[in-house]
This record gives structure tokens, C-alpha cells and sequence, in this order.
């Protein structure tokens, strides 16, 4: 049985963000294949009384994190190195850059490391100039010293060869469930929609998820009544957050905060279109979900989005907002439904991830 401990995911289960969702799925399908695994949260993420000791077969390890976005993830890290150098795993598995920082660290006590870029966090907006510096070193950590890298992208993966000449890393894509479907509509219909006449977009209320844009097209189309649905919130409240949802209630958008479970599943259900206008994104997975309802997509294009290899009709240029609300009007007034059941089920599917992710770890370990 192969031990893991896993470090640079806020937490499991139902935590916001995309690196929350991809160990959500992943792990416990490793503890399936015999993995013996714990994950490491970050305890103000986890509610006192929500911190269970297991999820799904995996085990929760709490450990103190400050509740302050430039300092959170280090000082947690540090903590998590220390605690897997106490239990000795085979592999410590270690997500993001941000945390990479510490890897060489982890390396001098002995510990057989993996880590797995879901991207250049340090091309989002909310970073400042130290931070970002940081950030750029901790790839550059994770990529010189990890002793396996994975990446959810080509596109990372070229930056790794590009930047560090590190060409031996595994390409392992975001995966996405296979969509259940929910034909209720009471919560849908609690926010004032209609099944089929809203738009949805999904994700934290950061500034380089480009939510602002959407909203500024949206005010543009005068003679549709059409409403539009962003999903998410703030992991912490900042002045852009706070203006984004000042924006949004100006513009009589619908907020839903931040929902899982069967409430997302009644709003992808019923969507009439998914838009994603990020600036930055590592492979994302909301995109992926929206693709499993064979929802309409219309994202921008990005190269993390452009992989996925949509139809061109499906992109608009990044920050263009005339362009992205001339899109929306033809996506809303098109009647085309698109199928993609067999790309989801060959190229992003948990199981084949985690097979995959299992195949790392066998060979790492020789």
C-alpha cells in the first residue's frame, strides 16, 4: 500500500476552488486502488464542527493556517511538511506553486516529493509585486527539485520546458463527473429564473476571472430578458470583490454565493448558456462541468481554454467586452445544442485521472 499525504489544497469536502475540486475526485479513487492517503487542510476553511477525521476513505489531517491570503499558504505548508516528515509517506504530494516554495525544504528532510502545477498563479491580478516573485519561485522550486512533476495542461507543460528545461513531466488533465441531471426547479425558481432563459458563470470572485467584463456585455444587451447567474463568491473579501457584486446587484444580475450539491446541479441543468471570460485559468474545471451538461459554452481565449478545443464560434478575445457581448446575442438567439459526451468520457474522466495519477506514484516509487 502506497502512503500519501497531500499538501496545497485548502481542503476537502465542498471547498471552493478548482485544486479543492480536483482532490475531492481524485483521492478518494486512490484509496480505492489501495492508496493509503491524508489530506492536509487548511482549518479556516473547515468549520470546527464540519472536521471530520475521514472523507470517502481518506483521512483529514486540520492544521493551522492564518486567515490572510499572503501568508496563508506558506505558513501551512511549512506545517505540513513537518507533519509528513513525523509519518514518514512514501510520496508527499504537494499542489500548486504557491506551496512548491517549501519543496526543497521537504527534500532535505528526506521526503520523496510530487507536485502538480495547475498553474501560473502569478499571473493573477490579485497579486502584488512580492507576492508574485514568490510565486515565481516556487515554481521554479517545484520544477528543479520536486522529485515528479505533474501538469493539467500542455500549456504548463510548456512553460516548465520553456523556463526550467524540466521536459519530463506527466500530463495528467482535469477531469469532470458525468452530469446528473436535476428537472427540479425550486431553487432555480427561488432566485427569480426560469429553466432555459439564464446564463451562468462559475467561479471565485477574483479579478482574473474577468466576471466585471461579463457584467459590462451583460448591461449591454437592452432588448433581452435573458438573466445572468454568477456563481461563486470570495475566498477573501477584497475591494474587487466587493465592487463585482456592487456591479452586479446595479445590473440586476442574480448572486448565488458560493453552492454545491443540488442547487449547482439545478442551475447547470437549466442553464441556457455557460460563459467563462477568465484572463487566467490552469485547466478549468468549471468549464469542464458546464461541457458535461452539453451546455452552450462561450469562453475566452485563453490558451488554458483554447486546449480544450472548442468550436471558434465558442471564443471571444480576452477583455474584449464589445466582442463578447456581440457573442452572447448570438449564442442566445442560436437554437444549436452541442454533444460532449465522448470527449468528456476519453480525455476528461476522474477515473482515467486517477489511474493515471496511480501510475506517477508506481513509478516514482520505483
Amino acid at each position: 500500500m502506497i502512503k500519501i499525504i497531500v499538501l496545497g489544497t485548502r481542503g476537502i469536502p465542498d471547498v471552493q476552488g478548482g485544486v479543492e475540486t480536483h482532490c475531492q475526485e481524485l483521492y478518494p479513487r486512490l484509496v480505492k486502488q489501495g492508496c493509503d492517503v491524508t489530506v492536509i487542510t487548511r482549518t479556516p476553511y473547515i468549520l470546527k464542527e464540519d472536521r471530520k477525521s475521514e472523507y470517502a476513505g481518506v483521512k483529514l489531517k486540520h492544521i493551522y493556517a492564518p486567515r490572510k491570503k499572503s501568508i496563508e499558504a506558506i505558513i501551512h505548508t511549512f506545517l505540513g511538511i513537518l507533519y509528513a516528515r513525523l509519518k514518514s509517506p512514501d510520496i508527499l504530494h504537494i499542489h500548486a506553486i504557491g506551496p512548491s516554495l517549501l519543496i526543497p525544504f521537504a527534500r532535505l528532510l528526506g521526503l520523496r516529493v510530487i507536485m502538480t502545477h495547475h498553474g501560473p498563479d502569478y499571473d493573477r491580478h490579485k497579486w502584488g509585486h512580492i507576492a508574485k516573485l514568490i510565486l515565481l519561485c516556487g515554481e521554479y522550486a517545484g520544477a528543479k527539485f520536486a522529485n515528479s512533476v505533474i501538469v493539467i495542461s500542455k500549456v504548463i507543460g510548456k512553460i516548465l520546458e520553456v523556463k526550467y528545461g524540466r521536459n519530463n513531466y506527466i500530463l495528467i488533465h482535469n477531469g469532470v463527473n458525468p452530469a446528473i441531471k436535476n428537472d427540479n426547479d425550486d431553487y432555480i425558481n427561488s432566485l427569480g429564473l426560469e429553466p432555459d432563459n439564464y446564463m451562468i458563470a462559475v467561479g471565485r470572485f477574483v479579478e482574473e476571472k474577468g466576471f466585471h467584463d461579463l457584467v459590462d456585455a451583460y448591461k449591454g444587451l437592452l432588448s433581452s430578458d435573458v438573466k445572468l447567474v454568477l456563481v461563486g463568491d470570495a475566498d477573501h473579501e477584497s475591494t474587487y470583490s466587493l465592487s463585482l457584486k456592487k456591479q452586479a446587484r446595479e445590473g440586476n444580475v442574480v448572486l448565488t454565493g458560493f453552492i454545491k450539491g443540488q442547487k449547482l446541479q439545478q442551475i447547470f441543468s437549466h442553464a441556457r448558456l455557460f460563459v467563462m471570460p477568465s484572463y487566467h485559468e490552469g485547466l478549468p474545471i468549471a468549464l469542464l462541468e458546464a461541457m458535461s451538461y452539453n451546455l452552450p459554452v462561450l469562453v475566452s481565449n485563453i490558451p488554458a481554454n483554447k486546449e480544450v478545443e472548442l468550436e471558434d464560434d465558442d471564443y471571444f478575445e480576452v477583455g474584449n467586452v464589445q466582442q463578447l457581448r456581440g457573442k452572447l446575442i448570438s449564442k442566445l438567439e442560436s437554437n444549436t445544442l452541442p454533444e460532449y459526451s465522448d470527449l468528456i468520457k476519453k480525455k476528461y474522466n476522474w477515473d482515467l485521472v486517477a489511474k493515471q495519477t496511480f501510475s506517477s506514484y508506481f513509478k516514482l516509487m520505483g
